[in-house]
């Protein structure tokens, strides 16, 4: 009677362990993007997405830098995109363009330096003067500065950015956080691809973008990844503080469960080995 219920007992263990296996070996749903693009050699052509310069706002930070044959010349205004408003010289302004446009996540950068845009949105350049900043685009800032600094310098180069143009990306994507864009020109799959992609358990046809508008409110935007008519959304190019939503897909759950049982099954094979060990030693 014993020996009976052994048997039973691990048939019933294997029996449960093929089956949990063969569910979380089942395929898995597509999960590539661009599947209206066929797998043919024939070509599709994907009309651009319009794409319009970020306007600044208060609160952004511009790393703002004029470049003269002499380079002491500009030092006092290239003083404020420095830490303590400190004098540099050409290898420590190359320094700090490469840290601000790393494209790395924004943890693993230094704080971002420049003049900040106060809440009336001006910023105050030394020699320069104060000049109202939001509302405009890093060109037309630039055009300003320039005209500006005519007055002070001899054939003045100027170079301006927002050094704080960053991005969130959360959810089902191998390395969520806040990433530093390489410019302002940057779309959606940039940001994803600085975060390592999408898991397996991301869904592609439905990513949430969370956009700041200017007034202070926020618009939400969804996001096919399968379609390839994204690229040409207006939504497609990002803007400050955008947030990237991934949601999980309702397999990750199940996976875990699948997962979960595989263990008890482990553990209750285990259990029945020894139980037949037991028997056959007594």
């Amino acid at each position: 009677m014993r020996k009976s219920l052994i048997k039973g007992f691990c048939l019933f263990v294997s029996v449960l362990y093929v089956s949990l296996t063969v569910i979380s070996c089942s395929s898995p749903k597509k999960v590539k993007y661009f599947q209206d693009i066929p797998d043919s050699g024939l070509t599709k052509t994907i009309p651009k997405a319009d794409y319009t310069a970020p306007q600044i706002r208060v609160g952004d930070i511009l790393y703002i830098q004029i470049q003269t044959i002499d380079p002491l010349a500009a030092a006092p205004v290239n003083a404020g995109n420095t830490p303590g408003g400190s004098v540099f010289g050409a290898s420590g302004a190359s320094g700090l363009l490469a840290s601000v446009y790393g494209g790395t996540n924004a943890s693993q950068q230094q704080p971002a330096l420049g003049f900040l845009v106060d809440k009336e949105g001006y910023i105050e350049i030394p020699v320069i003067g104060k000049i109202i900043a939001a509302g405009s685009t890093t060109f037309q800032l630039k055009e300003i500065v320039y005209n500006l600094a005519l007055k002070y310098y001899k054939n003045p180069t100027v170079i301006v950015r927002i050094s704080n143009f960053k991005v969130s990306v959360i959810g089902e994507v191998l390395k969520p956080g806040q990433y530093i864009l390489t410019d302002e020109k940057e779309g959606i799959l940039d940001a994803i691809a600085m975060a390592g992609d999408l898991t397996v358990f991301g869904k592609r046809e439905n990513v949430l973008l969370i956009r700041d508008n200017l007034d202070g409110t926020k618009t939400t935007y969804r996001i096919n990844l399968k379609k390839s008519d994204m690229l040409s959304s207006p939504e497609y190019y990002l803007r400050q503080n955008d947030i990237i939503y991934v949601e999980p897909r309702k397999a990750k759950s199940d996976a875990t469960d699948a997962a979960q049982q595989k263990y008890v099954t482990i553990a209750a094979a285990l259990l029945s080995i020894i139980l037949v060990l037991a028997y056959r030693v007594k």
